[in-house]
């Protein structure tokens, strides 16, 4: 396994030969590696390095490379290539040389006590995997022997270097552990053992946390150990003592950051929920944080605010359920609800103000869950307890999904923009999760405040306040089925009443009528009432995503109630499309809605409609097909094949779509004669094929002409058959002239639709046919090149 050397191959560092692992040639790697500034060089010196590492001679040149006249990398090299060996090829070491490695490693670490703080971490985690390797059979009380050793009194160092060098020991054995490649029975017997082992550990930790003469950076590192050590799943009565002293050091602002981490990792054990008379006496310790939490919100100190805040969340989160589960205990739990609520609406705005609030969210969805998974009785009195707190929670949460000033936000970065925007889905999320526990009183709720918002006279209102109070109503909207809530119809009243002044509220009222399209499909009467609002929006490119996914929804699901709006629709979205108010994305949606809008017609107002809605089109087409094809033209080409394909796939006076919504649907009789897709495909057919015969090459023109076809007949069905014959004659020129994937798949789709069809076989079969046999044709050239271009 250790026969590295022997590889041929092997690039050499500078002046070494390739594979001589002496320490000469490993300092002279390492200077290339570090210092040349050629990066062919240094790639080589690096994998040169790593050769030398896993050879047999890093045993004797990693010693050597640890001496005090080397520079710093140097002996992190060394220290390195100890710890690879010891953790990679343990059982390489002969039994009998155990003892003196572990004591020339005690040597070193002794000796980088007081010297460089990198090379030192790499001596103890050499020697903490060599203890993990060792134990418990070899090496029995590996821990106590390393604090025995480190508190020995006749050792040169003084006694905070000893004292730091064994923290730091103690922190990375059990980080050594996680990351170890031990065999899975063996880990089973370390865990055991390191479980056993932290009897010698945590009252040194106490000790050190506690005694008043222990300098800061020694506390310090008793924090981070302890934290290390808690991650072995040790119970969590057994850490009592250390928790409650990591509470008392947040008090120290150097302590904070190690303690609020201390504690977090401590409390989340997925095994603490077991030990719950040791929570319960956390939640007053945690409630004692209550002054310092507001002390630094009042300062605008977000790292103290955003530590505790972790604090109260990691209880409540991981706990709620054993918690809750102690009832006499009730009001000390609800108080640590309440102090999770003030870090939600903590003051400020997400993320420049404040990145506290966005850590409590998770909670709400736990302890909502936890509290309905009760049996009937007690779930009825944990609701009667929570359901105020969760009203209070909406509101805050649309206080905290508001937006600034205009002004300030003008100021806001685009990152910090998007981050807001995520956040308040995260909002969004949330409500709707909420909705489940509140009903349809939250609807109420909403609607009562939105109500006295837009109708009091006593004092202006800002757009911010109606924004999020919509924004509400859109989340619970969204994906739950409010078509009872007797709300909606005053809501939809409302609706016209707010004056929109700014983007964002109009964003927010034009989801909010899309989120509602379903409500609006059973109760058409209202359509006229906010119909004109999308139509007027649609103008405006601020609006465009909002606008046009709503007037999509609407047309989508009320499309057997708009034929006396359909003139307008299509009128104002011929309009926006001419004067290319948005971008493509959006002008391909409101095709799709004008789609849907125009299946619910007779098929004489289709015709008509599409004669003028497309013609501007055919008649650009027309030129553009006459032209020699450059960059400009072929995207103006692509963009109207778009415009056409995005039309027909919605177009469907056969109502395909609508068959799984069952008898019931109010359906239009399927029109006898053509199909209006079918009757514009064959007036465009001959044009379509122009453009073709002078793009064939092009695979993004062959592919959005394909689209066309292939839309309609994945709409039409059955209907497409008149135009089968001729579809398949172009196909099969397309294909024999330059193959292109494209056509393969509209090839596949005619083929799945209509070769069952006795009277459409002949023109299918004959594509397949010819298809096949390019294709086969066009694989074995490849194979043969392949195999041409192989050496003999």
């Amino acid at each position: 396994m250790e026969r590295r050397e022997e590889q041929p191959g092997a690039a050499g560092a500078g002046a070494a030969p390739a594979l001589d692992f002496t320490v000469e040639n490993v300092e002279k790697a390492l200077h290339q590696l570090y210092y040349d500034p050629n990066i062919e060089n240094k790639n080589l010196a690096q994998k040169w390095l790593m050769q030398a590492q896993v050879s047999p001679q890093a045993w004797h040149f990693s010693w050597q490379l640890l001496q005090p006249d080397k520079v710093p990398e140097i002996q992190y090299f060394g220290a390195s290539a100890l710890h690879i060996k010891i953790s990679r090829y343990w059982s390489d070491i002969p039994t009998d040389q155990y003892e003196s490695l572990k004591a020339q490693l005690f040597t070193q670490i002794t000796h980088f006590a007081s010297g460089s703080k990198i090379v030192l971490t790499r001596l103890c985690v050499a020697l903490a995997s060599l203890a993990l390797s060792m134990m418990p059979d070899a090496w029995p009380c590996a821990v106590a022997d390393m604090v025995r050793l480190f508190q020995a009194e006749d050792s040169p160092v003084d006694g905070q270097g000893r004292c730091l060098a064994l923290l730091e020991l103690l922190t990375v054995l059990p980080e050594e552990f996680q990351t170890s490649r031990l065999p899975q029975y063996r880990k089973g017997l370390v865990r055991a053992s390191l479980a056993v082992e932290c009897g010698a550990v945590f009252p040194l930790l106490e000790q050190l946390l506690q005694q008043p003469s222990s300098p800061s950076c020694v506390r310090q590192k008793v924090l981070k150990c302890f934290s290390s050590w808690v991650q072995l799943e040790v119970p969590l009565q057994d850490c009592e003592a250390l928790i409650q002293a990591a509470f008392a050091a947040l008090q120290d602002s150097e302590l904070f950051d190690s303690s609020v981490e201390a504690i977090v990792n401590a409390i989340s054990q997925p095994d603490a929920q077991r030990y719950v008379n040791t929570l319960l006496k956390l939640i007053p310790l945690v409630l004692g944080l209550q002054d310092q939490l507001r002390q630094a919100v009042q300062n605008g100190d977000m790292e103290t605010s955003h530590g505790i805040c972790r604090i109260a969340v990691a209880l409540g989160e991981n706990h709620s359920r054993a918690l809750l589960d102690q009832v006499e205990h009730w009001q000390s739990f609800l108080a640590l609800v309440n102090m999770i609520m003030f870090c939600t609406g903590i003051p400020g705005h997400y993320p420049v103000n404040e990145t506290t609030s966005s850590l409590t969210l998770t909670f709400w969805y736990t302890l909502q869950d936890d509290i309905l998974s009760f049996e009937a009785e007690k779930q009825a009195v944990y609701q009667q307890v929570y359901r105020p707190v969760y009203f209070q929670l909406v509101d805050v949460l649309l206080h905290k999904a508001q937006f600034p000033s205009d002004e300030e936000y003008g100021f806001w970065s685009s990152d910090e923009k998007e981050q807001f925007r995520i956040y308040r889905v995260d909002i969004s999320d949330t409500l709707m999760y909420v909705y489940e526990m509140l009903g349809a009183e939250l609807l109420s709720n909403l609607y009562d405040k939105l109500g006295r918002l837009l109708t009091s006279s006593e004092e202006p209102y800002s757009w911010q306040h109606t924004e999020a109070l919509l924004y509400g109503f859109q989340s619970i909207a969204e994906t739950i089925d409010v078509n009872y809530s007797d709300v909606v119809p005053g809501l939809i009243g409302l609706i016209p009443r707010i004056s929109i002044s700014n983007v964002q509220l109009a964003d927010t009222v034009m989801f909010t009528i899309g989120a509602l399209s379903e409500w609006l499909a059973d109760h058409p009467v209202m359509i006229n009432s906010v119909l004109p609002l999308v139509l007027h929006a649609l103008g405006n490119p601020e609006l465009s995503v909002s606008s046009v996914s709503t007037l999509k929804k609407i047309c989508r699901e009320c499309k057997y109630d708009l034929p006396p709006y359909a003139a307008n629709i299509v009128a104002v979205s011929q309009d926006v499309l001419m004067k290319q108010i948005h971008k493509t994305s959006q002008c391909m949606w409101l095709m799709q809605a004008l789609g849907f809008l125009l299946s619910a017609l007779q098929v004489e107002e289709i015709l008509k409609n599409l004669h003028s809605l497309i013609s501007p089109y055919i008649q650009q087409l027309e030129k553009l097909a006459e032209e020699i094809p450059n960059p400009s033209n072929k995207l103006a080409i692509v963009h109207i094949l778009g415009l056409l394909s995005n039309l027909f796939t919605t177009l469907d006076v056969s109502h395909h779509e609508d068959e799984h919504e069952g008898p019931e649907l109010r359906k239009l009789p399927v029109p006898q004669g053509p199909n209006p897709v079918v009757v514009v495909l064959q007036q465009v057919f001959q044009l379509i094929q122009k453009v073709l015969s002078k793009w064939l090459n092009d695979a993004q023109v062959v592919e959005a002409v394909c689209a066309i076809f292939e839309k309609s007949v994945k709409t039409l069905l059955d209907d497409f058959a008149p135009m089968v014959p001729q579809l398949c004659e172009m196909l099969g020129r397309m294909y024999s002239t330059i193959p292109q994937a494209s056509a393969l798949d509209l090839t596949r789709q005619l083929v799945h639709i209509f070769a069952h069809e006795p009277a459409h076989f002949p023109p299918i079969e004959a594509l397949f046919l010819l298809v096949t046999s390019i294709t086969l044709t066009l694989f074995q050239q490849g194979s043969e090149a392949e195999a041409r271009s192989v050496p003999v």
